[in-house]
């Protein structure tokens, strides 16, 4: 006869019954996307990574851009973010800067259950207006 099967976890909420791991790649995904949501930020990455990023976005199944200028460091509960910025000019970068923490923390925390305890944002440069203009060949006379 065979004895009485024991249940481990009856009885217990379902959010015990079990481990979920959130991978570095999606809280590099989100914290990307929340920080681009921020007005005054032009582009995430130093001018090396986004020129390579740019290139590679071109191959097919070069990667996603999203997670770009975003690197984290993942735990079981906590996870810091350093980002690589690029803001418009004539942002203020301190504000900027502090609107970039909140809605990446909110994002980050909302989504993935894990504590941010720390966004570090390295501001590495400033886009200004004209470079948005289209450079063309033509010559200086017609």
């Amino acid at each position: 006869m065979v004895g009485p099967r024991l249940r481990t976890g009856a009885g217990e909420p379902a959010v015990v019954r079990g481990r979920t791991t959130v991978a570095d790649g999606v809280v590099e995904k989100i914290a990307g996307i929340a920080a681009r949501e921020v007005p005054g930020i032009h582009a995430l990455g130093g001018g090396f990574s986004r020129k390579m990023g740019a290139m590679r976005d071109r191959v097919p199944g070069g990667g996603s851009p999203v997670g770009r200028g975003v690197k984290v460091e993942v735990g079981e509960k906590q996870t810091a973010i350093d980002l690589d910025a690029v803001v418009e000019y004539g942002v203020s970068i301190i504000e900027v800067a502090a609107d970039v923490r909140q809605n990446v923390i909110a994002a980050v925390e909302r989504m993935t259950g894990l504590e941010v305890v720390e966004v570090n944002i390295s501001v590495n440069d400033v886009h200004l207006p004209e470079e948005d203009l289209p450079v063309t060949d033509e010559g200086r006379v017609q």
